[in-house]
């Protein structure tokens, strides 16, 4: 599945539970999106919270904590998240396929949308 990313999708893969797991998954997989080296990235922990709390610390990402395919379609177009938190213990996997899926094909919907990510985008220069 994850293949789908294509060449600018690459995976930081860190498996250590407690509190010293967030920073050594999340700053990688979240610089590398912020850098522009890839444009999307995908973080698991127990309930998602920790690692979109975390990420959204790093200057440039969109981190979206999503639970759905709802959420996960309105993160890309609504939000223009790059990205995507999921709970690992909240979700079977094969709930984890199909928001991944998701995320990775729904664009950006641009129009009235493109207003409040340029909104963001000012108070995080603000920060």
């Amino acid at each position: 599945m994850l293949k789908k990313i294509g060449p600018r999708g690459a995976g930081f893969w860190v498996r250590e539970h407690g509190e010293r797991g967030l920073p050594r998954l999340r700053d990688p997989a979240a610089r590398a999106v912020a850098d522009g080296t890839h444009d999307l990235g995908i973080l698991l922990d127990g309930s998602g919270i920790g690692m979109s709390v975390a990420a959204n610390k790093v200057r440039g990402v969109r981190a979206g904590l999503v639970h759905d395919t709802i959420t996960a379609h309105r993160a890309r177009e609504h939000n223009h998240c790059n990205v995507l938190c999921m709970g690992t213990d909240l979700l079977s996997e094969e709930q984890i396929r199909q928001i991944v899926e998701i995320f990775l094909t729904t664009p950006f919907g641009e129009g009235r949308h493109v207003r409040r990510i340029d909104k963001l985008s000012e108070f995080e220069r603000q920060a």
